[in-house]
């Protein structure tokens, strides 16, 4: 089962996203319309349009990685 956070990141934010992310032992995705990049990929992730709400997919649940986005998410 796949898990989906809407997020909106400041281009200040990306960084401390990505480190994150780098702290996780699964793949995790970010998205917007078409483009799909790794969420571990600080040039991936600045290469998508941060003015957009982004969707950040995962395939496993992670209570520790969820805490730490929540900053990011949106409605």
């Amino acid at each position: 089962m796949e898990h989906q956070k809407q997020i909106k990141l400041k281009p200040e934010e990306v960084h401390d996203f990505v480190r994150t992310a780098e702290q996780c032992d699964f793949d995790i995705d970010v998205f917007y319309n078409r483009f799909i990049v790794d969420a571990k990929s600080i040039l991936g992730v600045l290469s998508l349009d941060l003015t957009q709400k982004l969707t950040v997919a995962y395939a496993e649940a992670d209570a520790g990685f969820e805490n730490a986005i929540q900053k990011y998410c949106v409605a």
